[in-house]
């Protein structure tokens, strides 16, 4: 690492194209100067290919005329089946068409998904610039529809044109929500972010002024794409009920968006889940209670689940009502599989999927593993060592991943190694959303957070312990959770992170408080609520054009009183 860091360093000094790529250096030991800078020589790249293009610079007017709205152009590659548009899909038709007029363009061909006819069809203006190589005539066509705010959503990640933004096609650009950084540029203003993610003495890392929204800048769509998520019965034996043994809310789940079907028979009961916690508010520490109300349905036997299971097979009957094996879809292509539909059956998803032993405590991480540094997979080994009966599950993600892992744990001590590490396969959208359902605890990568990932296992009622550094890619889990009401869950340091993840891991009740204040907190906080999401930044949008018309771009990190009391 240390030949690498002088390398890069090395390169800057000559003026050359770093070999790390701005994408990727939060995963290195670079100093956040190293990182603005090497995303600046790409940002410089830019403006040297379009210089080449002797293009006259536009020119904006600095009032927006009596009742004209307010045009935000939103700029991606990615209005397709990408996580982008997994995240923001719902925003550009929730936008308020009296206040403001939307422009969706695409740097991407359709790939007849429905996450780009929903883009296209809510969007008020919907604008396909793949067949437009020229950069310039892109930034013409940008320009001709007199944009006022241009959004950066590719930053350095696939299939971006950041030239078209350095030919400055708009008086207001900024970057949101793709990329994970700094442009390093002087040609985005902005990068919409919040007081959690780049509080204000870690400003230093961008080239642009912060623009805050009021409480978490990230969004996700669930509660669009996995409603049937909303609603779950708990299936128990009638052995297991006679024997009183607990409940638990994730080792059987049944899924669907109508569960009446299965609550038509007699052995369905109401099950009370929950616990207490100590919660801080100010200086003062109070007893706060967090309780689900669980329902299970007793049937005589889990036999046929478990032979559903085992030989794959499509479905089973309980009482007469069809489940359906989360693992095997009849259509495995299926546009339900891929998040693009909500599924209409009811889903039958259990630790026995997945090879999880029913009585662990199950820790979780659906990252990449790139993401996972010698640092993490250190206090995962120490909290796999404090939780006796626990297992940490991942992802072959990728599959030669697995064994590097393995051997890194077993290394740092880590006994019977292949009993406490559980891989799985990489899933369809829907299924990985929903398998966190059986998981107790995720545990955030913090070099660089579960973004995307974060918020599907929250999604699904699974806490997350994470620990912020100081990279914009390293605290994105925490501004999620501040929002979701969960502050607990954000460590201060490394003992910390070990601290949290041991106790959720060794206390029941603890943990049953958490899960229960996770699985109500989705519906009732801010994270998940894109209709709330896009007033807010609707709102930051004509804050920004308000500096502009001042002749001023300065941080906007202050926000008026009401929405101060809801802000993280």
């Amino acid at each position: 690492m240390k030949k690498l860091v002088s390398m890069v360093q090395d390169q800057l000094e000559s003026n050359r194209l770093p070999s790390v790529h701005p994408h990727h250096s939060m995963l290195y030991p670079l100093t956040h100067d190293q990182r603005k800078k090497i995303a600046g020589k790409h940002a410089s790249l830019c403006l040297e290919k379009v210089s080449l293009l002797h293009h006259q610079p536009f020119r904006f007017s600095k009032k927006l005329p009596a009742g004209q709205r307010l045009r935000i152009g939103y700029v991606s590659s990615d209005f397709c089946n990408h996580p982008t548009s997994h995240l923001m899909q719902s925003i550009p038709g929730l936008h308020d068409r009296t206040k403001v007029e939307v422009f969706c363009y695409s740097l991407a061909p359709d790939d007849g998904t429905n996450f780009r006819a929903k883009v296209a069809n809510e969007a008020e203006h919907f604008v396909d610039l793949s067949g437009i190589q020229c950069h310039g005539k892109a930034a013409d066509k940008i320009a001709s529809d007199g944009i006022h705010i241009l959004l950066n959503m590719n930053g350095y990640t696939k299939g971006a044109r950041n030239e078209i933004f350095a030919l400055k096609p708009a008086p207001i650009q900024a970057m949101w929500l793709g990329y994970p950084g700094t442009s390093g540029s002087t040609f985005m203003d902005y990068i919409i972010t919040d007081m959690v993610t780049s509080p204000m003495h870690l400003s230093h890392q961008y080239s642009e002024k912060l623009a805050y929204m009021p409480k978490t800048f990230f969004i996700g769509d669930h509660q669009q794409m996995f409603p049937h998520l909303r609603n779950r019965v708990i299936l128990e034996s009638a052995e297991d009920a006679t024997a009183g043994r607990r409940v638990t809310d994730n080792s059987i789940v049944v899924s669907g968006l109508d569960i009446k079907p299965l609550l038509q028979v007699a052995c369905v009961r109401e099950v009370t889940y929950g616990g207490r916690l100590v919660e801080i508010h100010g200086s003062q520490r109070k007893e706060v209670s967090y309780f689900t109300k669980l329902t299970v349905l007793t049937i005589p036997s889990l036999q046929p689940i478990q032979n559903m299971i085992r030989t794959n097979s499509p479905s089973c009957t309980i009482n007469g009502v069809t489940i359906h094996n989360g693992l095997v879809t009849q259509q495995t292509q299926s546009k339900a599989s891929a998040g693009e539909e909500v599924p209409r059956d009811l889903i039958l998803t259990s630790r026995q999927h997945y090879g999880l032993p029913e009585d662990a405590v199950v820790f979780c991480n659906f990252n990449q593993l790139y993401k996972v540094d010698p640092s993490t997979m250190r206090m995962w080994v120490e909290i796999l060592k404090g939780v006796p009966n626990s297992v940490l599950w991942l992802l072959r993600f990728p599959a030669a991943g697995e064994a590097g892992a393995l051997a890194a744990a077993s290394e740092m001590g880590l006994q019977q190694v292949n009993r406490r590490i559980l891989f799985s396969n990489v899933a369809p959208k829907e299924e990985h959303v929903r398998r966190g359902q059986v998981a107790d605890v995720c545990l955030d990568t913090p070099l660089c957070n579960g973004h995307t990932t974060g918020m599907d296992v929250l999604w699904a009622g699974c806490p997350v312990v994470t620990l912020p550094l100081e990279t914009l890619a390293s605290r994105v889990a925490a501004s999620q959770l501040h929002t979701l009401g969960c502050p607990e869950l954000v460590a201060n340091s490394q003992e910390d992170y070990v601290r949290i993840a041991t106790k959720l891991g060794n206390n029941r009740e603890y943990l049953q408080a958490m899960r229960a204040k996770v699985w109500k907190a989705r519906e009732s906080s801010a994270l998940f609520s894109c209709r709330s999401y896009t007033a807010d930044i609707e709102a930051l949008y004509f804050r920004m054009w308000q500096q502009y018309e001042a002749g001023s771009i300065e941080h906007i990190v202050e926000w008026p009183s009401k929405f101060n009391k809801e802000s993280t």
